[in-house]
């Protein structure tokens, strides 16, 4: 009986992350999704959260990534998510995160004193962004 699962997650740049692990959550619009070795197959989209990676070396550890939407399969004991884009934490740039929160702030100030619909949409998807990689960064 399989222990453990591969978890990839892929982005147009290239593979952000390649592992085994015992366990893989991430979330979906419809709630958080947890993955164990040998789960059914399942296809889902992905929301713009952290998405949490068990995996065991010489001991249990906990492997955590940014991810922007996407899709989140899992067949035969493979997990794979497909992004566009996503960061493990100790390759977030946090001063640059903390930057893109300020503006995306700034930017929904903006968009509701002009009323601008579609720039306020674009600005909180940047802030929810900037967000989600301050929080992951903070788990090391």
């Amino acid at each position: 009986m399989t222990k453990t699962l591969e978890v990839h997650v892929i982005t147009p740049q290239g593979i952000v992350y390649e592992h085994h692990a015992t366990m893989v959550v991430a979330r979906t619009p419809d709630g958080d999704l947890g993955i164990l070795p040998r789960h059914a197959p399942i296809i889902a989209p992905l929301t713009i959260d952290e998405v949490r990676v068990n995996r065991i070396d010489s001991k249990e550890h906990i492997d955590w990534i940014a991810v922007n939407g996407g899709v989140f399969e899992v067949r035969d004991n493979v997990v794979t998510i497909i992004a566009d884009s996503a960061e493990r934490e100790r390759d977030i740039d946090v001063p640059r995160a903390e930057r893109a929160k300020r503006r995306a702030e700034e930017l929904i100030a903006k968009a509701k004193e002009e009323s601008d619909v579609d720039e306020l949409r674009r600005a909180t998807v940047a802030l929810h962004r900037a967000i989600n990689r301050i929080k992951v960064s903070k788990h090391l």
